[in-house]
């Protein structure tokens, strides 16, 4: 009778744990020796002697003694909670379909376990049904770890979590999900899930309502709710679709922006989500305003460095301004659209530990006293600066443009500036340049600055065909960014070309055969002798244009144009370190055979100028800037020889008087980046053209004239030695002055230009791979032959939108659709719609 109770009770237990752990179906039990008496009433102490466990193919058999407990030489009562705790124990890890519990053997005081498992099939395979081929991709890439794992219940409910939450985040808030389990026959134990998955439609929001607010208006709540919209036929992109993670950010965005207006008491009591038939949801907000506060006293305790008129200053906060913590916060903290904050101005004096604590003191009424606790802590010095991540470019390249050296005091906006040197070197991911400071040593006042860079191929490849000059022409070009001279004749430091010293190498190739060739060569250092910033650069070209016929031929007509530049820069501290100078010697030679469209067609013509350009260039980032500025003016001119000699150029012939080219030539160019909200920025743009003269008997230069029009892509008009503006909507070169004969005009230039220029951007993508922005754009410009004529607000008009995808081996590759509003006589096709293509031009920050 004892024995039947004692089983009795451990059916019992093992059926419990069964019912909470197990599947319907399974069986639990115990069974004891025959010779052996058992009694619940009576029980009695054992110490085991050994569990061996049976049935387990995949999990390991030690791991599962461990679970149940059961190990040898512990001290345990039977009966008693030990023998069916080890059967719950194991149930607990959903992991079996069966577990029994016997008792195989007992010796003396000793007791001998044995666990008999049946494992629950694993998981082969996957298979989705319902979607479409890159859905499922999407969704087995997400799935790929659930392969080999135990098929329970845990691992089903996650599965469906993984699918809906894909679904949820793309607008499908009520995605069916299916599975059901297949044996697989090719493997023991396995099973293959089919899961059949139901999207069904996107869901829109139909209608936003909320409660509560007074002092709000409905209209002015829904302008906080960024992401989440109600859908209307305005709503080009997004349409009002339902987002459940943006719309748990514009959750906290509401009560951040009701927060920020002063009611610091602002929250959401509740929001409900209501489902429609049509597959749209409509809000409801249940708010609470609270009062309106407004700042109080404001008083700071513990500054020792600068004085508290100083700090109030830059806080910029009064008494009687609407209360905002976000507000007080970023002016202690920052960010602030200008750095203008306290934490700046600790930290550029090398407070790194710098704290500054609001603490509300007081509230009477609807105002709020508050009380800012200053820690300003020890100046630190900067002790080591360590590189991360160039594989490729020598630390040296790097470091010489890190403002931040050991023994200054610690800087918070020279790490800033010295990302933003290193971005402007194109060798690094920008996105991805990581400054800290490491190793902080209150004790001596020492910290070290680790900067971690993400190296990018900056190595560019031009391949392409375009149309010019009435045929076909094809390009090739390489750029190699990362060059090193240095090491031109170390066979081992070829990668495939010795890099890593910043240095930029170019070669360039045009052709469409016997009609026109084109070859140029630069190669430029920003560091000569590697101890200052001292910028050399040598370009030489040649180039010939021609109509094909032979030498020989009496009709043979031909242009060819060598040319050869050196140039030396420095950069300026004064009147601040954003300043560049840069001196070039150009010299070109113009060759000219029955070649018509100039003031003269036959003879040659030599080009000797000086070049002086001064630049600032404060953008953050050069591929997409978000803020800074980029101006340059340049002056270029060469000898006055008219002046000099004693040719009668009122008679003088052609070649005579043409032969050495005379001008002077001002250029201004100016662009201005703002971010707008978010990622959208503004660009703005403004440039400026004018060729002079020394001596009105020569009259204008035939050669450095302005072409403006079209998509600014240098290539017949560069060998006809002119300069090449762009202006979309407009067919290229077609913006010639007002009374112009349009085949001279296009051809040979003119003196003076003009033309504004706004953009709107906005980013689809910013990492190493691939930089890809649209842009909306309204231009304006126009030529003129004097400055009688010239009204730099006479222009011609177009907008228009595009696409930028920059790729590191391509460079900026753009299409844009413009159109031009005004037309230009004697040319009817010049304006209206017109696509432009472009190919490796300049960066964002470059003027085109």
């Amino acid at each position: 009778m004892n024995r039947f109770i004692f089983i009795i009770f451990f059916l019992i237990s093992g059926t419990s744990a069964m019912a909470q752990f197990g599947r319907t179906g399974s069986t639990t039990s115990i069974k004891a020796t025959e010779s052996q008496e058992f009694s619940y009433l009576n029980p009695k102490e054992y110490v085991i002697g050994g569990t061996t466990v049976n049935g387990a193919q995949f999990l390991d058999k030690d791991v599962l003694i461990t679970i149940s407990k059961l190990t040898i030489g512990e001290k345990i009562m039977v009966p008693g909670d030990a023998t069916s705790n080890a059967i719950k124990n194991l149930w607990a890890q959903g992991l079996f379909d069966d577990v029994q519990l016997n008792i195989a053997e007992v010796k003396g005081d000793s007791i001998f376990f044995e666990i008999i498992v049946v494992e629950r099939p694993r998981l082969t395979r996957i298979t989705l049904k319902g979607l479409r081929k890159s859905e499922t991709e999407d969704i087995q890439a997400k799935l790929v770890d659930k392969t080999g794992k135990v098929v329970n219940e845990n691992l089903r409910k996650t599965t469906t979590d993984i699918i809906k939450k894909h679904f949820n985040e793309k607008g499908f808030l009520y995605t069916d999900v299916e599975i059901t389990e297949v044996k697989d026959t090719a493997e023991a134990n396995n099973v293959i899930l089919n899961i059949n998955v139901d999207k069904n439609e996107r869901v829109k929001v139909n209608q936003i309502t909320f409660e509560g607010n007074k002092d709000f208006k409905d209209k002015q709540l829904k302008k906080y709710l960024k992401k989440t919209k109600e859908r209307a036929f305005y709503r080009i992109f997004g349409a009002g679709k339902f987002l459940l993670d943006k719309y748990e950010e514009d959750k906290l965005a509401l009560v951040s922006k009701m927060q920020d207006k002063g009611y610091r008491d602002a929250e959401i009591v509740s929001d409900t989500i209501i489902r429609n038939a049509d597959n749209s949801v409509n809000i409801n907000f249940k708010l609470y305003e609270g009062p309106k506060y407004y700042f109080g006293n404001i008083t700071f305790a513990g500054n020792a460095k600068y004085p508290t008129s100083l700090l109030n200053k830059i806080l910029a906060i009064n008494k009687g301004d609407v209360f905002s913590e976000d507000k007080l916060n970023k002016r202690l903290s920052g960010p602030t659209a200008n750095g203008e904050d306290i934490s700046s101005l600790y930290l550029d004096a090398g407070y790194l530990t710098y704290q500054g604590d609001p603490v509300q003191t007081k509230i009477y009424g609807d105002s709020i006293d508050v009380e800012i606790r200053m820690y300003e802590g020890p100046q630190y010095t900067i002790n080591k600066i360590i590189l991360k991540g160039n594989e490729l470019t020598n630390d040296k390249v790097v470091l010489r443009e890190i403002r931040t050296k050991p023994g200054q005091k610690f800087s918070k906006s020279d790490i800033v500036r010295s990302t933003r040197e290193i971005a402007q070197l194109g060798n690094f991911d920008d996105q991805k340049t990581e400054p800290k400071p490491i190793n902080i040593n209150p004790n001596d006042g020492t910290v070290d600055i680790e900067y971690n860079v993400v190296e990018k191929p900056s190595d560019q490849i031009e391949l392409s065909g375009g149309f010019g000059g009435g045929r076909v022409v094809g390009t090739l070009g390489l750029t190699f960014n990362n060059f090193s001279a240095r090491n031109l004749f170390n066979l081992k430091a070829w990668k495939p070309l010795p890099k890593g010293d910043g240095q930029k190498l170019s070669i360039r190739g045009q052709t469409n055969g016997k009609f026109y060739q084109s070859y140029s060569f630069s190669f430029s250092e920003p560091w000569l002798g590697g101890r200052k910033p001292i910028y050399f650069g040598i370009s030489a070209f040649t180039s010939l244009q021609s109509n094909g016929l032979s030498q020989s031929n009496a009709d043979l007509q031909k242009i060819r144009l060598n040319g050869i530049t050196f140039t030396l820069g420095q950069k300026l501290k004064f009147p601040d370190d954003y300043f560049q100078a840069n001196t070039s010697l150009n010299f070109q030679q113009y060759k000219l055979n029955n070649y018509s469209g100039f003031l003269f067609s036959n003879g040659t013509a030599y080009n000797f100028n000086l070049t002086q350009e001064i630049s600032r260039n404060s953008v953050d980032a050069p591929i997409y800037p978000t803020s800074g500025t980029n101006l340059k003016l340049t002056l270029q001119a060469t000898p006055p020889y008219s002046l000099l000699n004693d040719v009668n150029y009122k008679t003088a012939t052609d070649q005579d008087k043409y032969r050495y080219t005379e001008y002077f030539k001002t250029k201004f160019e100016s662009q201005w980046f703002q971010r707008i909200a978010g990622k959208l920025v503004l660009k703005a743009q403004a440039q400026f053209g004018f060729l002079g003269s020394y001596n009105r008997a020569v009259g204008q230069s035939a050669f450095e004239r302005f072409k403006l029009g079209g998509d600014g892509m240098q290539g017949f008009d560069f060998l006809q030695g002119s300069e090449v503006i762009a202006m979309r909507g407009y067919a290229n070169n077609t913006v010639i002055p007002i009374g112009s004969n349009p085949n001279i005009a296009q051809r040979s230039g003119s003196p003076i230009f003009n033309k504004y220029l706004l953009e709107l951007r906005h980013p689809i993508t910013l990492n190493q791979q691939a930089t890809v922005f649209v842009l909306a754009f309204a231009e304006g410009g126009n030529t003129w032959n004097s400055f009688r004529e010239f009204a730099p607000f006479n222009v011609r008009r177009s907008v228009g939108v595009g696409a930028r995808v920059f790729l590191p081996i391509f460079g900026l590759l753009g299409i844009d659709y413009g159109y031009g509003f005004d037309r230009i006589p004697g040319l009817p096709d010049a304006n209206k719609g017109q696509f432009h293509f472009s190919i490796a031009q300049s960066l964002s920050g470059g003027f085109n």
